[in-house]
C-alpha cells in the first residue's frame, strides 16, 4: 500500500517578505534512462529551484538539458559540461543575479568534479545556490565539502541552500563535515523517504541537501507518494530517487 503524502508547503513569496522556495536535488544520469518519466517525477515536485547531478556533459549536451528544462516549464541557470556534470535549474520565479561554475583540483585517474553556483532573488528574499556531486574517493570527497564549505562563504550571501551527490553517508566524514557546519536538512525535518538510492532498494541515503542556519527547513525527504509522482517513473527516471524540500529563506535586507 502506498503512503499520501501532505504536499510541502507550496511556494510562497510576499513584497519584502520572505519566501518559500522548493529545491530538488536529483542525480539524473546523464538522462540515460527514460526522459519522459524524469521529466513527470521533476514537474510533480513543483520546484522553484532545481539541483541536478550528471547533467550531460558531452557533444552536444545543451540540446537534451533544453529539452528537460523546457518539458519541466523551467529555465537552465548554469553548469552542465562546464561544471563537469552539476546543473542548476529554476523557475521563472527566481531572478538570477550571477552565476558561476567552478572545477574542482582533479586527482590523477578520478573524474573531474565540479560546482554550479548561482545568487538568485526569489521575493524578498536572496541566497546562494550550489549543486555539488562529490568524488567516489574517500579523501578527494573530504577535500572537496571543504572547498563546498569555502565556496559558500565566499559567495558573501547570508543564506544559502547546496545540494547533491555526496557519495558518502551520514556517518562520513565529507557528509559530517558539511551537517557539522550546515542544516542538513533531512535531519532537520524529515518528510517522506529517507533513501536515495537505488530506486527499486532503497537503502542508503548518499544524497542531501543542505541550508545555512538562519534559513528554516519546513520538510525534505523522497517525495514517495507524493501527489503526481508515479512510482514506476520514479524507477525508470535514474538510477537515483529525488530529494525535494522546502525552505522559508528571510528577506534580504534594504538598503
Amino acid at each position: 500500500m502506498t503512503t499520501v503524502l501532505a504536499d510541502l508547503p507550496p511556494s510562497s513569496t510576499a513584497p519584502g517578505d520572505s519566501a518559500v522556495v522548493r529545491v530538488l536535488s536529483y542525480n539524473i544520469r546523464s538522462m540515460r534512462d527514460d526522459r519522459g518519466a524524469l521529466a513527470r517525477v521533476i514537474r510533480a515536485c513543483a520546484p522553484d529551484l532545481v539541483l541536478l547531478q550528471e547533467a550531460p556533459r558531452f557533444f552536444r549536451w545543451r540540446k537534451p538539458t533544453a529539452w528537460l528544462a523546457h518539458e519541466c516549464d523551467l529555465v537552465t541557470v548554469t553548469g552542465g559540461a562546464t561544471a563537469a556534470g552539476p546543473m542548476i535549474l529554476s523557475s521563472l520565479r527566481a531572478h538570477v543575479e550571477r552565476t558561476e561554475d567552478v572545477l574542482l583540483p582533479r586527482t590523477p585517474g578520478l573524474h573531474q568534479r565540479g560546482f554550479a553556483t548561482a545568487v538568485v532573488r526569489i521575493g524578498g528574499a536572496r541566497l546562494s545556490v550550489v549543486s555539488c556531486h562529490l568524488s567516489l574517493s574517500a579523501a578527494e570527497r573530504e577535500g572537496q565539502s571543504a572547498l563546498l564549505l569555502e565556496r559558500l562563504a565566499e559567495m558573501g550571501e547570508p543564506h544559502a541552500v547546496a545540494g547533491g551527490d555526496l557519495n558518502d553517508h551520514p556517518d562520513g566524514r565529507a557528509f559530517g563535515r558539511l551537517s557539522a557546519e550546515l542544516q542538513d536538512a533531512w535531519a532537520t525535518k524529515p518528510w517522506g523517504g529517507e533513501y536515495t538510492s537505488e530506486p527499486d532498494n532503497p537503502h542508503q541515503r548518499i544524497d542531501a541537501i543542505f541550508a545555512t542556519h538562519g534559513v528554516e527547513v519546513l520538510g525534505c525527504g523522497v517525495p514517495n507518494g507524493l501527489p503526481g509522482v508515479d512510482p514506476a517513473d520514479l524507477s525508470a527516471a535514474t538510477d537515483h530517487l529525488p530529494l525535494l524540500a522546502a525552505f522559508r529563506i528571510p528577506a534580504a535586507p534594504t538598503g
